[in-house]
């Protein structure tokens, strides 16, 4: 870091289960050194063969399965994941509610099923869903563990913009507050302590598609990604980083940046 990046705090945690489905949000997490952030992107759902072998798992292109990017309609699908018992609840208006275990065959089966009627307005080869094997997870960088954004940066975008952004867009797990606008870009190779905690930033997040759909409404709505383009002369917001010494981060915790 060539700068003091401000004091940072922990304003918000989410997992995301179901890659590209809904976000959820955590008071704490306890991570652990060279593992990625608990009960995320598990599972995929594959629309068509994606290539992706679970007895020798290894990182596929995102656009291979059905995310956001190509299908906006997703973020209309709410779920809902039971770390204990692996049961996902789902619900979309007009179709009746779904629940099972995607830890069991039959309940990935089964959710693929009921995904068919309530993505029908979305081309797609037939759904499977995919559970990650092992240690293996569905990340759009191999190197990351966790990936954070920092608000203030969010906030910077908007008011560029004239409109309101909803920092869920960038699906991250950590969500930080108190640090300058883009300071998360500088952070490639910084150590970052937080709660018990050390990460170390593996390269800025660069944006796609994904960010264009609005996670309230499922409407691809605003070309983000041209805006970070045309306004910053990059389309990054963000940072991977991997978990250099596991320990439990919580809301309101300080991020030291070093």
């Amino acid at each position: 870091m060539s700068a003091n990046p401000g004091e940072g705090r922990i304003a918000a945690l989410y997992r995301h289960p179901v890659k590209s489905f809904t976000p959820e949000p955590l008071d704490h997490a306890d991570l652990t050194a060279g593992a990625h952030f608990p009960g995320d992107r598990l599972y995929v759902v594959e629309s068509g063969p994606s290539g992706f072998d679970p007895a020798a798992p290894t990182h596929i292109k995102k656009m291979k399965f059905a995310v956001l990017a190509r299908m906006p309609r997703i973020a209309a699908v709410r779920t809902e994941w039971d770390a204990e018992t692996g049961v996902l609840r789902a619900r979309r208006e007009g179709q009746p509610d779904f629940e099972g275990d995607l830890e069991t065959e039959a309940g990935r089966e089964a959710f693929a099923a009921w995904l068919e009627p309530a993505l029908e307005d979305t081309p797609h080869l037939p759904f499977h869903v995919v559970r990650a094997p092992g240690a293996h997870r569905f990340m759009d960088t191999p190197a990351s563990h966790v990936s954070i954004v920092n608000l203030a940066s969010v906030r910077d975008l908007e008011a560029r913009t004239g409109r309101a952004i909803d920092p869920l867009r960038f699906r991250a797990n950590v969500y930080v507050e108190g640090w300058a606008p883009w300071a998360e870009l500088e952070m490639t190779g910084a150590t970052i302590s937080v709660g018990g905690a050390v990460l170390e930033g593996v390269g800025r997040i660069d944006r796609c598609a994904a960010t264009h759909v609005d996670p309230a409404t499922g409407e691809r709505d605003f070309e983000l990604v041209g805006a970070l383009r045309d306004l910053y002369g990059h389309i990054d917001c963000g940072q991977h980083t991997a978990v250099v010494q596991g320990g439990r981060l919580a809301v309101g915790d300080a991020l030291t940046v070093s």
